[in-house]
C-alpha cells in the first residue's frame, strides 16, 4: 500500500484547477482533529484506505492533493470540515485612552473566559472557534455589549491563511464537543490566549 508523503499542489489554484477540471476526482473528508495531524489513516468518499504520513509541522489546507495521474485522469484531494470562527475586531479602539483599552480587553477577556472558549489574537483581531451553537456564542457577546468591538462568523478555511500552525491546533484541534469526547478530553476546553 503506497503511503503518501507529500502535497503536490492544490485544487483551489489555477493551474490544478484547470488540470482537474474533468478528471475523477477522489476526496479525503478530514476533521478539524485529524487536519491537525501529519500522519493519519483516512477513508475516501470511494471507500478506499489511504495511509498518509507528511512531514512534521506540515499545514493541511483545503484542496491539497495528494495524488495525480495525468493518464488517467486521477487525482486524490483533501477536504476539510472545519467549524466557523467568530472573529472580534477591536481596531476600533485602537485610538482610544490606554485605561479604555484595557477595559475593553480586560471585559472580553472575561466574556470569552468565562465561556472556557479557546481564542487566539492576532493584531487587533481576536479568533475564537465555534464550540457551542452560534446562537449562544452571539447572546453572550450582546449580552457584554462592549462598545466599539465588532465580530462576525468567518469560515474556518477563511482564516487558517493567517494562522500559524500551532494557532491552527488552538482553533481546530479539539474545539468541537465531538472531538472531546472522541479523545477523552475533559467537558470543556480552558481558555488560553496565544500571542
Amino acid at each position: 500500500m503506497e503511503v503518501y508523503t507529500e502535497i503536490i499542489g492544490n485544487w483551489h489554484s489555477p493551474e490544478w484547477h484547470e488540470k482537474l477540471h474533468d478528471a475523477d476526482v477522489e476526496s479525503i473528508f478530514l476533521d478539524q482533529w485529524t487536519a491537525q495531524k501529519s500522519r493519519f489513516l483516512a477513508t475516501s468518499d470511494k471507500g478506499n484506505e489511504y495511509p498518509v504520513a507528511l512531514k512534521r509541522q506540515s499545514q493541511i489546507i483545503d484542496g491539497d492533493i495528494l495524488a495525480y495521474d495525468p493518464e488517467k485522469k486521477k487525482a486524490l484531494v483533501l477536504r476539510l470540515n472545519l467549524n466557523p470562527v467568530l472573529v472580534i475586531d477591536l481596531s476600533k479602539i485602537e485610538g482610544k485612552t490606554p485605561e479604555e483599552i484595557i477595559r475593553t480587553s480586560v471585559e472580553l477577556g472575561h466574556a470569552i473566559g468565562n465561556q472556557h472558549w479557546p481564542a487566539v489574537v492576532k493584531g487587533t483581531k481576536v479568533y475564537v472557534p465555534l464550540t457551542v451553537d452560534r446562537k449562544v456564542m452571539l447572546s453572550v457577546m450582546e449580552t457584554h455589549h462592549l462598545e466599539d468591538i465588532t465580530y462576525e462568523f468567518q469560515e474556518g478555511q477563511e482564516v487558517i491563511p493567517y494562522m500559524a500552525p500551532h494557532e491552527i491546533r488552538r482553533l481546530f484541534g479539539g474545539a468541537s464537543h465531538d472531538n472531546h469526547h472522541i479523545h477523552g478530553d475533559h467537558e470543556h476546553a480552558h481558555a488560553h490566549i496565544v500571542p
